[in-house]
């Protein structure tokens, strides 16, 4: 469903700009050729001038040959009574597999974003098995939790969304997010000063945030496939846009070498900025309070949790691999 939206705003170029051509490359499951091969049908009978290939297969290996930009959508989602170590593993050995293909075809410079959940613990596990690619180009998707918080500040104050700047999603795409109402502004002001209730941003604004996604799904019966799609494009432009002036966006990024003291070896979600080549920036000396300092911990145990229970897909051939049967990974 997110890729049935997104890939019509691929063609159309919302995210290269209407002088780029594209190809599109789909990597299909086996239950999924019917859907995909109609979808593709729609696509070629849209005739978008920039969409010059479409093509679809089983095999990574195939499929992300020479790829500038790979969009790791498809995860399986955590059933009824299914533990958190045994979703982890079942999608981690997914991103694993991809993690090798990427690593053997694409592009030496491929961007590629992580959106299957648990996404930041997936794009740790995809880095760490394509050790000949930049760990710094792999993103975890935290854009629609960023879009989310601007929009509930924005309604919160009473302006329009385009008036919310410097939003920050610190860490898991989780309810242990944190959304950062201490730095963001609303039309060039502190959001403190502007909305003046700490209980509002402190508790409501805080978990509606952490638990929109969950309450979406109690509402509509599925997931947020529309504006994940939406979400996926703004992440996009922002790497090939630059960004504007003491702007900045959230991306989940690897964390080795980071100035928040973030534990290393992580992907977490930080504020970044782009020059609009498909680089980016940590943003520097962001502050926090204890609110803010206290909450980002406990994200960022939540991951090291998370990174324990697939440490046997994420260690390098040869490495000892701690114990990962922890009581953290059942809850």
């Amino acid at each position: 469903m997110i890729s049935n939206h997104l890939l019509f705003k691929l063609a159309s170029g919302e995210v290269f700009g209407q002088d780029q051509p594209i190809a599109l490359k789909l990597l299909r499951s086996e239950s999924s050729v019917q859907a995909l091969e109609g979808v593709v049908m729609e696509l070629q009978d849209s005739l978008y001038p920039l969409l010059r290939e479409v093509s679809i297969g089983i095999d990574p290996y195939v499929i992300f040959e020479d790829a500038d930009w790979a969009l790791l959508i498809g995860a399986k989602p955590r059933g009824p009574g299914m533990e958190r170590a045994a979703i982890l593993d079942i999608n981690g050995q997914i991103f694993a597999e991809q993690g090798k293909a990427l690593n053997a075809v694409a592009s030496r410079n491929v961007e590629v974003i992580v959106v299957g959940n648990r996404c930041n613990t997936n794009a740790l596990i995809c880095l760490k098995n394509a050790p000949d690619l930049p760990a710094k180009n792999f993103h975890a998707l935290t854009r629609l939790d960023e879009n989310r918080a601007r929009f509930q500040l924005a309604l919160q104050a009473g302006v329009f969304y385009d008036k919310v700047a410097n939003m920050t999603i610190w860490g898991n795409h989780s309810t242990t997010q944190v959304p950062d109402f201490l730095n963001a502004k609303i039309s060039g002001r502190p959001v403190k000063e502007v909305i003046k209730d700490t209980k509002w941003l402190e508790e409501d604004f805080t978990i509606t945030v952490q638990k929109r996604g969950g309450v979406l799904i109690e509402k509509w019966g599925r997931s947020s496939a529309a504006s994940t799609a939406v979400s996926i494009v703004d992440a996009m432009r922002s790497l090939v846009t630059p960004s504007p002036e003491g702007d900045w966006f959230s991306t989940g990024v690897y964390t080795t070498g980071n100035p928040y003291g973030i534990a290393e070896d992580l992907v977490f979600s930080m504020p970044c900025r782009s020059n609009g080549d498909g680089d980016y920036e940590l943003v520097q000396d962001v502050a926090t309070d204890d609110f803010l300092g206290d909450r980002i911990k406990k994200s960022e145990a939540e991951l090291i949790a998370e990174k324990r229970c697939v440490a046997h897909l994420t260690e390098e051939k040869g490495h000892k691999v701690p114990n990962g049967k922890n009581d953290s990974c059942k809850k």
